[in-house]
């Protein structure tokens, strides 16, 4: 289909349509929820999908054209490949984990503040609360679930948890693309999980601290 530059020399369709506030705060929240996961994979497939045109950039979205440039593709790529490798190796994902703590979150608010772009204040300091909780929520839902993986004696649970991980991100990021709507509701349910996830890995650490007479007690 053939393409049009628009003003700021960014591709898009002939019948670009406009996307409604509902649908920009379900794109937020899905992407900063995936940022909680995968925050370089994220940040790498959008910025190369821009780069080359294969998204059609809606006029709300032109913060996000930031994503294309040639450095921040090539640092996402290798974050990506880093986080692909030691996601599947027990201990050193919950390592990995933890030093991205703080990371995952923030780069989630930034990119939910990116693509909201509201002129308000208010809509820009809303976008960057829901898309930091979304990313943390997720984050330590990832967190619980491979400190749960982690103390199971099966030793490939690591490589399919983290290949799952890898299946669902790239499929609830196109998802989020096409259909912001329904990727937001698939979102609710991987928070609501996430949620579980950490209250699970809570009581189980909770269990093995606790003093082994006071067990058997």
């Amino acid at each position: 289909m053939p393409r049009e530059r628009s003003p700021d020399c960014r591709p898009r369709a002939r019948n670009e349509r406009r996307v409604s506030a509902i649908q920009l705060i379900a794109l937020a929240s899905t992407v900063s929820l995936l940022a909680g996961w995968r925050l370089y994979f994220v940040t790498f497939a959008v910025g190369l999908s821009l780069k080359f045109g294969w998204v059609a950039l809606p006029q709300q979205f032109h913060t996000l054209v930031v994503l294309a440039n040639s450095w921040i593709i090539g640092i996402a790529a290798l974050g990506a490949i880093a986080e692909f490798f030691a996601d599947k190796i027990a201990w050193v994902d919950s390592l990995w984990d933890a030093v991205h703590t703080v990371v995952r979150p923030l780069g989630g608010a930034l990119l939910a503040m990116a693509i909201v772009d509201g002129a308000d204040p208010g809509w820009q300091v809303g976008s960057f609360l829901l898309g930091g909780a979304s990313a943390l929520v997720a984050h330590a839902g990832k967190a619980g679930a491979r400190t749960l993986v982690n103390a199971s004696p099966e030793p490939f649970s690591n490589v399919t948890v983290s290949s799952g991980e890898d299946v669902v991100t790239a499929g609830l990021l196109g998802l989020a693309i096409a259909n912001p709507i329904v990727s937001a509701l698939i979102a609710l349910a991987l928070v609501i999980l996430s949620i579980w996830l950490v209250l699970a890995a809570r009581q189980m650490v909770k269990r093995f601290l606790e003093p082994k007479g006071r067990q058997a007690g």
